[in-house]
């Protein structure tokens, strides 16, 4: 339940409060009910917040029980060791004290160096943006049997017809399964237009994404690397596709009782969006016929 209501908190800027419920499946009362008691455990206990992240970084091996300890005999605050279980995972020390952050990529260094003109699309008037010129792609979580599992999906989705050029389905958010998506979308590519040669690739600064994995396949392939630097408000295509999909396919993602039979959900689903539903946005015509015509035709 908590990492539903986390999904929806992530997803209502974006597509609103409505539709991120619909697509999770969680009742408004529901998503009323823990936000108000999140809201109102965080405020109770907003004097422990300071003091408690002090410890985690003096001290990344403490657990709640001795950070308990240290806030009785330091800070002066005695609580029980259980009443500072709950702000230990509302504020994410746990993940504090264990996780260290990685060493930036070189490529990640260069984004950086780079700024603003690491994200290629950026003043590039979208109109102008011809079939299979540009590919946005980005992960998203679907959740399946019953919202109990949790698989990844990413998608290479084309700028001007809304094709999905390539995509996976698998277990893990990794490199692999993004090269997985790649080789399809490549293989389409070069079906349709002859080569990647010059195609945009734009995605966000995730690890895989500036991974030596990733780069390395696009630069050899003869792909431009696009990055957004501010998230989803640099990648609204994908993010609007994501919202379209998991919507319009919601009970279907749900109902699937495996990995595998989600994969072929989703497999029938793309197949069904690029080769048969009409996008008004195309003049309602599907976006495989929109690049077969473009590409006979130059």
């Amino acid at each position: 339940m908590n990492e539903k209501v986390a999904l929806v908190s992530e997803a209502r800027e974006t597509y609103g409060l409505a539709p991120a419920l619909r697509a999770t499946g969680l009742s408004r009362s529901t998503w009323d009910y823990h936000t108000r008691r999140r809201v109102a455990y965080a405020e109770k206990y907003a004097h422990l917040e300071a003091p408690l992240k002090a410890i985690a970084e003096a001290h990344p091996g403490y657990g709640y029980r001795r950070a308990a300890a240290e806030l009785r005999e330091t800070y002066g605050h005695r609580v029980n060791r259980k009443v500072v279980a709950r702000p230990h995972r509302l504020w994410d020390l746990p993940l504090r004290r264990t996780v260290t952050r990685p060493k930036p990529s070189a490529v990640r260094r260069a984004i950086d160096t780079a700024g603003p003109h690491a994200n290629l699309l950026s003043g590039r008037p979208k109109p102008e943006i011809g079939p299979l010129e540009v590919l946005y792609t980005d992960f998203t979580e679907l959740r399946y049997a019953d919202g109990t599992r949790k698989a990844w999906l990413i998608p290479l989705l084309d700028h001007a017809a809304k094709y999905v050029a390539g995509f996976a389905v698998g277990d893990r958010a990794n490199s692999g399964l993004a090269l997985s998506a790649w080789r399809a979308a490549e293989r389409a590519v070069v079906r349709l237009r002859g080569s990647v040669e010059g195609v945009i690739v734009h995605q966000d600064r995730d690890p895989v994404f500036t991974g030596y994995a990733w780069t390395g396949r696009r630069l050899l392939a003869g792909a431009w690397l696009s990055y957004a630097l501010r998230g989803p408000r640099d990648n609204p295509e994908m993010e609007s596709f994501f919202g379209r999909f998991k919507v319009e396919n919601r009970s279907l993602i749900l109902d699937a009782g495996s990995l595998e039979e989600l994969a072929a959900v989703v497999r029938d689903r793309i197949n069904y969006y690029n080769r048969v539903r009409r996008h008004s946005s195309l003049g309602d015509r599907p976006p495989l016929e929109i690049i077969e015509d473009f590409y006979r035709e130059g």
